[in-house]
């Protein structure tokens, strides 16, 4: 993977997670949006299911090779519980890279700038990557 992030061994270096991931090292997590129900059906949650054992019917937490963020529910007051979650598991796996999408931005139809600033506290992690564009609105 270190092919397709820069940098990697600095906190509050700027990782970015690839355009599109197609496959993931063992070691790797797919970081999705989702919805509370599951239902994987388009964007980053249908990759995540059809490649990296998301499991329909469940909207959150780890799946597989994957991580389901709901974005669905509400404003992005509502999404920030599921991310900090998120984050409170990155810093319990420090031996897992999660390679964030964009999650919330596609779908959901959240712009980068209501979302990124919810990865703030992931920006201390090694092992979280997250999107350039969220980078842009975070340093």
């Amino acid at each position: 993977m270190s092919d397709m992030i820069n940098g990697a061994s600095n906190p509050l270096s700027k990782r970015y997670t690839p355009e599109n991931i197609s496959h993931l090292a063992p070691d790797e997590v797919f970081v999705f949006g989702s919805n509370l129900a599951g239902m994987h059906g388009g964007g980053a949650a249908r990759t995540a299911l059809l490649h990296f054992g998301a499991i329909m019917g469940k909207g959150t937490g780890l799946q597989g090779q994957s991580y389901a963020i709901p974005t669905m529910q509400g404003p992005p007051e509502t999404i920030k519980p599921y991310v900090d979650d998120f984050i409170r598991y990155a810093e319990e796996h420090p031996s897992l890279t999660f390679l964030v999408t964009r999650i919330g931005c596609g779908i959901a139809g959240f712009d980068d700038a209501e979302i990124a600033p919810l990865f703030a506290d992931a920006t201390k992690l090694n092992n979280v990557v997250l999107p350039k564009s969220f980078w842009d609105y975070l340093v």
